[in-house]
């Protein structure tokens, strides 16, 4: 039994890394489906262009990527839906998260659910908004707030477990 142990824990790492870039890839795909549909399937343009790039830094691979595009182009590809909701996280520090479904109601279920989970509620749209800034795609915080260590840890597995929701796209928050 020579060696047992030495492929079970290989296997078992190669698993878990597999499962994290099974997840990005997935998410990945999801915009760059999203993007395709909005411009028809033209590659060149900007946006699509942009979310390919993104996918080819994550070493997506070619085929995975031109079946999102192409999924993008099918009509019976169901539209894909923006949702930004704001909320308040540990130590009063806000947070942007922005989701991108084809189920509004299912999303904005799963996300009140985890937050509700840790002691949190989705606050009002604008209520966190004033904290940040709109730079191309990205939220820019304005006005940044410090966070002790335990509210430290608080914010990172609530943002651990909102990243682990497959409509999820990105998380900004203001904390140092």
């Amino acid at each position: 039994m020579s060696g047992h142990n030495k492929w079970s824990k290989i296997k078992n790492k190669k698993g878990a890394e597999d499962a994290k870039r099974s997840k990005i890839f997935s998410k990945l795909s999801l915009f760059i489906t999203s993007e395709s549909k909005k411009v028809s399937g033209d590659v060149s343009s900007p946006g699509l262009a942009a979310a390919i790039e993104m996918a080819k830094k994550e070493n997506m691979p070619k085929d995975t990527i031109d079946r999102a595009v192409k999924k993008g182009t099918d009509s019976g590809t169901a539209a894909l839906d923006p949702i930004t909701y704001e909320a308040y996280g540990p130590g009063g520090c806000a947070l942007i998260i922005e989701v991108l479904t084809d189920n509004k109601n299912r999303a904005a279920a799963e996300v009140r659910h985890t937050l509700s989970k840790s002691g949190y509620e989705l606050a009002t749209p604008g209520a966190a908004a004033w904290a940040f800034e709109r730079n191309n795609m990205d939220w820019l915080p304005t006005s940044t707030i410090g966070l002790d260590d335990s509210d430290g840890e608080k914010l990172g597995d609530l943002i651990d477990n909102l990243e682990d929701l497959d409509d999820v796209q990105s998380i900004y928050t203001n904390a140092d």
